[in-house]
């Protein structure tokens, strides 16, 4: 290895390094006072809370990992432009493509870290920090599961099966919900093409209901056009799912969730939840391709490197978040492909940066 790459490698590991450093404690520091109050009061002792919060490092890296390895390249080329030496090797007839390469390539490196983090160690984290706060500090149990874009609870007197578009609407599709005697035999069965609840009652649309009136003998009633109004023993309120809890699942699961979907909307939204999580992760990479070179555009056209490349810098990559959150958003929705909303704007922006770090290299 070239004594330039190692000197450009170090510069930015060590970068990267005191940034990870940086914004986890800060999030620490910031979570540690808005949750501590939580802890105190269930009584918790030190070694639990001391627990939650280390295990809440891997969730922290997965967040910040996209804008850090942007900031760490722009640092390390920007440090070189300080100190003119990105000047010196330019007149020694280093091309600024060489001198870029070992950054996009430790960029690259870094990115597939954090996806084997992703893979073995952010599901198993997750899951921990999950159970203590959700069980331990919130006394709040999952009544079920989530499995193949579906939601399965067990309620007081019988079982629940839907999808639910929205964790923060009381909107629920293809509904079904069914009893059992005390032989486990089928009493009775209620699906529905769409649920709604409010005002503490049911609406049920499209579907039908059927009931044992006999041995192996049932009666079925269909829904009419304007729906159904019924009481249940359970409310939305009772179907209490973590909002973190896809991020317990690795993405090898995630994919083979994508294998077994029934439906065209239940596989568009299992595999938006596969891709978004891989395009999330992998987005640092081509935020890094464009801050490069914008670094180099703000000080010659300004004189200031660092000073304004920082705060433009985390201006792309909160500008790319807004657009890559609607993007997700349309493709769970099934409004676009899954793959589209996943890599384009990783192509927009990558292919941008590399037209102007040519640019900048003529």
């Amino acid at each position: 290895m070239l004594l330039l790459t190692r000197y450009i490698l170090r510069h930015f590991l060590r970068n990267l390094g005191l940034l990870l450093v940086a914004l986890i404690a800060l999030y620490l520091l910031i979570d540690f006072f808005q949750k501590i109050d939580d802890f105190l009061e269930k009584d918790k002792s030190l070694g639990v809370i001391f627990r939650f919060f280390v295990l809440n490092i891997p969730f922290i890296v997965e967040q910040m990992s996209p804008v850090c390895v942007l900031l760490a390249g722009v640092i390390t080329l920007g440090t070189l432009n300080h100190s003119n030496e990105l000047v010196a090797l330019k007149s020694c007839g280093i091309s600024l493509r060489r001198i870029v390469a070992p950054l996009v390539a430790a960029g690259a490196v870094c990115v597939l870290i954090f996806l084997a983090m992703s893979q073995w160690v952010l599901p198993r984290t997750v899951a921990v920090t999950n159970a203590i706060w959700n069980k331990d500090i919130k006394g709040r149990v999952a009544l079920g599961i989530y499995r193949n874009g579906r939601y399965f609870y067990r309620g007081e007197e019988g079982f629940y099966s839907f999808q639910r578009p929205s964790l923060k609407e009381n909107r629920f599709l293809f509904f079904s919900y069914s009893t059992w005697d005390a032989q486990y035999a089928l009493d009775s069965i209620l699906a529905a093409q769409s649920a709604k609840w409010e005002k503490g009652l049911w609406l049920l649309n499209q579907g039908q209901e059927k009931r044992r009136t006999g041995p192996e003998q049932y009666s079925t009633e269909i829904f009419p056009v304007q729906g159904k109004v019924m009481r249940l023993p359970e409310r939305p309120d009772s179907f209490f799912v973590s909002p973190y809890h896809t991020m317990e699942m690795s993405l090898l699961e995630l994919y083979q969730a994508t294998k077994r979907q029934r439906t065209p909307e239940e596989a568009s939204q299992a595999l938006a939840e596969f891709y978004g999580r891989i395009s999330y992760t992998t987005l640092g990479l081509p935020l890094l391709l464009l801050g490069l070179p914008f670094l180099l555009i703000v000080y010659r056209r300004w004189g200031r490197d660092l000073s304004l490349a920082i705060p433009v810098s985390c201006g792309i990559a909160f500008f790319c978040w807004g657009v890559w959150g609607p993007l997700q958003a349309l493709a769970k929705a099934g409004y676009i492909a899954p793959l589209t909303a996943a890599v384009s704007v990783h192509i927009m922006v990558g292919l941008a940066g590399l037209a102007l770090l040519v640019r900048e290299d003529l």
